[in-house]
C-alpha cells in the first residue's frame, strides 16, 4: 500500500525535442529523458508491468537527471557512476524538464547539496536488482547498498528537500514513477533524437562499482 499523504510539488512542464535546448533552468528543477540499448529497454519493459493501459506512457522515459544551476549543469547516475555534465550534450535527444514552481531558493539549495553529494556514490546495481525482482514477484520488498544510487531515486531523494512526499519510497523510485507523480507523458509521434555517448562531456564522475 502507498503512502497516504503524498505531496509533489507544484510544477510545469516543457518538452524539448532534437536540435532544441532548455534555457535557464533553475537549480533544483529536473528532466526525463530515455535512451536506446538493453540496459534501457529493461527499465522500460520492467515499468511497464506497473504502467500499462491508460498510464502506460509513464513508462517510456528510462532516465531522470537534476538541474544544479542556471547554466544547465546536471547531476545524473548511469552504469559508470553519478557524474555531472551539461544539459547541452542531450541537444540532440527529446526530453522533458520539470519546472518546480513553488520551492523557495532554501529548498533549491538543499535539494542541489544532496545531487551534489550523490557524486560521491556509485551506481545502484544492487537497487536495479532489488526493483526487478520487486517488479517480477509484485511484492514489496526492496534492498540496496550504501553509496549507491540510481538516477531517479537520487533526483526522488534531492526533491524530498523540496517537500516532496511520493508514493513509493524515493531511494528506489522508478524514471516512470516520477513521470506519474508529476504527469510526464511522451509526446505521440515526437521525434525522439539520438541519445548522447555516456562519456561526452563530464565534468565530473564518482568511482565505478569495485573501485
Amino acid at each position: 500500500m502507498g503512502k497516504v499523504d503524498i505531496f509533489i510539488p507544484p510544477s510545469t512542464v516543457e518538452r524539448f525535442g532534437p536540435g532544441e535546448t532548455v534555457v535557464k533552468p533553475l537549480p533544483g528543477d529536473f528532466l526525463l529523458t530515455h535512451s536506446e540499448g538493453f540496459s534501457s529497454n529493461l527499465i522500460r519493459w520492467g515499468q511497464s508491468i506497473r504502467y500499462h493501459g491508460p498510464t502506460e506512457g509513464y513508462a517510456h522515459w528510462c532516465h531522470a537527471a537534476m538541474f544544479v544551476d542556471t547554466d544547465g549543469e546536471i547531476v545524473e547516475a548511469i552504469l559508470q557512476g553519478v557524474q555531472q555534465r551539461n544539459v547541452s550534450v542531450y541537444a540532440d535527444t527529446e526530453y522533458h524538464v520539470i519546472r518546480l514552481t513553488d520551492a523557495t531558493e532554501k529548498e533549491r539549495a538543499h535539494a542541489v547539496a544532496f545531487a551534489e553529494h550523490c557524486l560521491n556514490d556509485r551506481y545502484g546495481y544492487i537497487t536495479d536488482l532489488s526493483l526487478a525482482l520487486s517488479l517480477l514477484t509484485r511484492r514489496k520488498f526492496f534492498f540496496g547498498e550504501e553509496g549507491q544510487m540510481i538516477c531517479s531515486g537520487m533526483v526522488a531523494r534531492a526533491l524530498e528537500r523540496t517537500g516532496a512526499i511520493f508514493q513509493f519510497d524515493s531511494w528506489h523510485m522508478l524514471p516512470a514513477d516520477l513521470a506519474d507523480a508529476f504527469n510526464v507523458q511522451p509526446t505521440p509521434g515526437a521525434s525522439t533524437g539520438t541519445v548522447p555517448d555516456a562519456t561526452t562531456g563530464v565534468s565530473r564522475r564518482s568511482a565505478k562499482k569495485g573501485s
